[in-house]
């Protein structure tokens, strides 16, 4: 955890876009524009959408702009960009929970991000469409669009949504909000759906007790044990 900062969060904690994105200067446009075409010749299928950056983080309220994913990007590849970008893309990360255990999966070798780690799915950079009318932002809502979207589960299937804490990557300040995502369904349901999904964004999908998941090393994220351990805390 080097480097990773915990931003712990409390019951209610609201997300509000307060600003409009800025222009870059000429000479940065240019650098991000460079690295957005190298990653779509690599990768024909990135689609350069808006999604929310933390301005400021406080336990009541985050509070940003949308951004386009392309200035992520360039700050994943260029850590040192944010000095002048100032990029703190917002994800939402679930804890499915089940009887049996919580779902593990390991993110495809191919990924832009933290490639062929593993994670705690489902997970996804907070898009515009979650935004309401006022500002605010549906967290639940994304969360469980992408549910829906990387493990073939309808939001029908979940019981409960906790909300854990943030994690935030010393690099690329890609900023995690865990959340606690409770099931009735089964571990052999959850595996069913992720396979007839067709989704290729994991390379192996599994359902292993908390203890199992903490032994699994330097090809956890950093945000796995953090977010366990919090869940833990609140005996969800």
């Amino acid at each position: 955890m080097d480097g990773w900062l915990v931003h712990e969060i409390a019951p209610g904690m609201r997300v509000v876009s307060t600003r409009a994105m800025r222009p870059l200067s000429p000479a940065l446009e240019t650098e991000v524009a460079r690295i957005w075409q190298a990653a779509v010749s690599a990768q024909p299928k990135l689609f350069n959408g808006h999604i929310f950056t933390a301005d400021v983080i406080t336990p009541e309220l985050i509070s940003g702009h949308w951004t386009e994913f392309r200035r992520s990007l360039a700050q994943i590849e260029r850590p040192e960009l944010y000095d002048d970008l100032k990029v703190r893309s917002l994800a939402v990360n679930g804890v499915i929970r089940c009887d049996e255990g919580v779902l593990i999966a390991r993110r495809s070798r191919r990924a832009v991000y933290q490639a062929g780690q593993w994670q705690l799915p489902p997970a996804g950079s907070v898009e515009r469409r979650a935004e309401r009318a006022d500002g605010t932002v549906d967290i639940e809502r994304q969360l469980l669009e992408e549910l829906e979207e990387e493990l073939g589960l309808p939001a029908t299937n979940i019981v409960a949504t906790i909300p854990l804490c943030l994690v935030e990557h010393p690099g690329s300040h890609v900023t995690d909000l865990g959340m606690v995502m409770r099931t009735t369904v089964d571990a052999a349901t959850l595996l069913r759906a992720h396979a007839a999904s067709g989704n290729t964004e994991y390379e192996d999908v599994s359902v292993l007790p908390i203890e199992r998941i903490l032994s699994l090393g330097q090809d956890m994220m950093p945000t796995v044990p953090v977010f366990l351990r919090h869940m833990l805390s609140l005996r969800t």
